[in-house]
């Protein structure tokens, strides 16, 4: 199949395409299966330092020249290459062996050879809690959306899973030409071609070398976005203006949609692939190095950077603001891996919003907890319905095997959310109604995002214990689940560190502060596909970040990255 693609005959324009995209990745393949003296290869990344040559072709050719004398032949230095680094810094990723990397190490000029590691990624109200107000028959923009014109013609970069193009929060309606400084390119796939590039998403690129073949086994090989990360961010940062008609999840938080800087422009780099979100470095500082190339003004990275990056340090001395995540691995103090000074490293909070669901008990007691739960529209029935009702101190498959028919019961599982999916599968199977979610903390609604075809609900220790005390002393307990109502206001304490978001000091660095800012990032609502769902973590509350660092780069264009991220950090609030 693999030759048939490489054949020029075919007159397909598809095949040939598929054929450019496949070929290096059979080449790095064949590559992988080779090896030197009985010792497997390996990707590697030699870093250089600054670029010392006038020209890239000239940086590319000095990287093969060193690869060259390292393996002692031009052929097997071309086939081991993955990637050429050559517009902000110098360096390249090869496959090599670690007795390779080791002497690769020692050579003239080689700062650093470090064996490939994989990151991983780590809206209706959030602008608005900010203060960022959007214009209504109510309420006035904000003066900082005013002043500086919505972000009008900044382009954002957006290193993550790619976006989907077909969105409303992307599209180009009212805006003028592409800015004449882009040096961008759009490039295409099986699922994407030059229109959906557009003057709203205004490049697209995708990485695919050195990516181990499991990441994007079944995926197209294109910018388009299959993960749904990469939109959710992409429009948090910079999506258009999406009335509350479109944008709602099933009606909860309806409100109008829209990014930070609503009026810039997005460049897409997509270094992250599969669900997972697993994002390879030699990818990732290929995606840095071209955007550096392609004039973006901000760079948003929504994945948990593990150390002092320099592609990134090369990119803020060519005045590119860097936003990053401090990581998901909270609540314990010194989990935070990103240590760069030079970027902005962003923990998340939550807003002043809440999805209050109430649960009425047999004996009319109520409790109160949050969830995503809605009715669709083709329920028979637009009221909720008692249903027998039990506490259970583990929900693994073991408690339910015995259990064969659970018809409109509603389950509260005591485990902390350790079994959560399973549970919810489990129950559903066995025609139960709703779970019901043990917490510490109720703003963390992460167990229930993703919970389909079922009423899941968060509640805290106290009022579980209630619920469970109501289950021993009555011999048939019942409940009913309502669906979700959207609460705003400042009767909720907002904003808090969300639970998730990695705490510093840092373990390595601990002189240097960090997280630099925090930003809502707690059921934060933006695109995915062609609708709007809820996403938690980090790495929802950079691209606030950047967001809001694109606008005053409008206001202040000849501030360094060091002053805008001075500016947003002694005077956040």
């Amino acid at each position: 199949m693999g030759l048939q693609m490489c054949s020029s005959s075919s007159s397909s324009q598809h095949a040939r395409v598929a054929a450019w995209v496949l070929l290096p990745l059979l080449c790095f393949s064949m590559v992988l299966t080779r090896a030197h003296g009985g010792e497997s290869r390996k990707v590697y990344v030699a870093y250089l330092g600054d670029v010392k040559h006038g020209h890239p072709d000239e940086v590319v050719a000095s990287h093969h020249d060193m690869l060259t004398t390292l393996l002692q032949s031009k052929e097997d230095a071309s086939a081991s290459m993955v990637y050429n680094y050559k517009h902000g810094f110098s360096g390249f990723a090869a496959m090599l062996t670690a007795d390779q990397a080791t002497r690769l190490a020692e050579f003239p000029g080689v700062i650093s050879v470090e064996r490939s590691k994989t990151y991983r990624t780590t809206t209706t109200r959030s602008w608005d809690f900010l203060g960022l107000n959007y214009p209504s028959s109510h309420t006035p923009a904000s003066e900082l959306l005013q002043a500086s014109n919505y972000g009008e013609d900044i382009i954002i970069g957006v290193v993550d899973t790619g976006i989907w193009p077909e969105s409303r929060s992307f599209s180009d309606q009212g805006y003028g030409p592409v800015p004449s400084r882009w040096k961008g390119k759009c490039q295409v796939g099986p699922d994407w071609g030059s229109n959906n590039c557009s003057r709203k998403i205004i490049g697209a690129r995708f990485y695919t070398a050195g990516v181990p073949k499991e990441y994007f086994e079944g995926e197209p090989l294109s910018p388009r976005d299959h993960a749904g990360h990469g939109t959710h961010t992409a429009s948090t940062a910079a999506g258009s203006a999406v009335g509350q008609e479109a944008a709602s999840f099933h009606g909860i938080a309806a409100g109008v949609a829209r990014g930070g800087a609503p009026h810039a422009r997005i460049a897409v780099y997509k270094s992250c692939w599969s669900k997972e979100g697993h994002c390879p470095t030699p990818a990732v500082l290929a995606a840095i190095d071209d955007a550096i190339h392609d004039g973006v003004d901000v760079l948003s990275l929504s994945l948990e950077m593990s150390e002092n990056s320099y592609g990134t340090l090369h990119a803020v001395l060519k005045g590119i603001v860097m936003v990053h995540t401090a990581g998901n691995a909270g609540p314990h103090m010194q989990t935070i891996r990103d240590t760069s000074p030079w970027a902005i490293t962003v923990a998340a909070t939550n807003i002043d919003r809440s999805f209050d669901t109430v649960i009425t008990l047999g004996n009319k007691q109520q409790i109160v907890g949050q969830s995503l739960y809605y009715q669709g529209k083709k329920s028979s029935s637009s009221r909720s319905s008692f249903g027998d009702f039990g506490c259970l101190r583990s929900c693994t498959a073991e408690v339910f095997d015995g259990a064969q028919d659970l018809k409109g019961a509603i389950l509260l599982c005591n485990d902390q959310r350790e079994a959560l999916f399973p549970a919810a599968q489990y129950l559903m199977d066995r025609g139960g109604t709703g779970l019901i979610i043990v917490s510490s903390t109720t703003d963390d609604m992460r167990p229930v995002t993703d919970c389909e075809g079922i009423a899941c609900v968060v509640v805290n220790i106290d009022d579980a214990e209630r619920m469970c005390q109501y289950s021993e002393d009555t011999s048939s307990a019942q409940a009913k689940i309502e669906p979700a109502g959207t609460v705003t206001g400042k009767e909720i304490l907002a904003p808090k560190v969300a639970i998730f978001s990695s705490r510093g000091p840092s373990v390595t660095y601990p002189a240097i502060l960090k997280p630099d800012i925090a930003a809502p990032g707690a059921n934060i609502l933006a695109a995915k596909q062609d609708g709007y769902v809820f996403k938690s973590g980090t790495s929802m509350a950079a691209p606030h970040v950047a967001g809001i660092a694109a606008l005053l780069k409008v206001l202040h264009p000849y501030w360094s990255p060091a002053a805008i991220k001075s500016a947003m950090v002694t005077t956040g609030s």
